[in-house]
């Protein structure tokens, strides 16, 4: 690997810093936006019932807002009702898409950074097959100028290989980091839908709690 590395010249260190942070994001997300952490299927259902008799005492709803994103949602619900116990539908809703807001910038948190790692891996790529072709001509010239068999073999093999190598390691970088990028943003797309529709939900609930 390290020949690779050494073969492939210094633009290979500007992908291998993509490629560390790329699979950071990769991981961070992965951890992010599993179900537990965003919408837990009975969170709606658990919040309605134990609410059924009267907005929760304040300890309950932190621990709610501290359960998951759709938790933070539906806790700002009851915020909402412990500040004025008579709020309009309005507020309500106005309560819960604040939250919502909030929510799925979580949600979108770091996929615009994957994003950039996708489409500038390849341009790295291309910049190292750019000084790889530089050195290929640099390599036939002699000190007279350009002549024909007075190139460099060595420097030819050298630049070719610069080249060669940052354009796969480029494309390497690119593909599973646009392929995550993808699956990400439909992952937060879908949880995005799954808070609206809970939380529509659940402000039904709430105006039954109104005094």
């Amino acid at each position: 690997m390290l020949s690779i590395i050494q073969a492939a010249g210094w633009p290979i260190w500007t992908l291998i810093a993509c490629s560390v942070l790329g699979l950071t994001l990769v991981i961070e997300r992965a951890i992010s936006l599993r179900t537990s952490k965003i919408a837990p299927p009975q969170l709606v259902d658990e919040a309605i019932q134990a609410s059924r008799h009267g907005v929760p005492p304040p300890t309950v709803v932190d621990q709610l807002a501290d359960n998951s994103l759709l938790g933070s949602v539906l806790a700002s619900g009851f915020r909402t009702l412990q500040a004025n116990p008579r709020a309009t539908e309005a507020e309500l809703r106005a309560g819960l898409e604040s939250a919502g807001r909030l929510a799925a910038a979580q949600l979108q948190r770091y996929l615009g950074a994957l994003a950039t790692v996708a489409s500038a891996a390849p341009l790295l790529g291309l910049l190292g097959t750019v000084i790889g072709m530089i050195e290929i001509f640099g390599s036939q010239a002699s000190p007279g100028g350009l002549m024909p068999g007075g190139g460099n073999p060595a420097q030819l093999a050298h630049g070719i290989s610069v080249a060669l190598y940052n354009t796969a390691f480029g494309l390497m970088i690119a593909i599973p980091a646009l392929i995550f990028w993808r699956y990400y943003r439909a992952r937060a797309d879908a949880f995005l839908l799954q808070l609206e529709v809970g939380a529509e939900r659940f402000v039904h609930h709430l105006l039954t709690l109104r005094r």
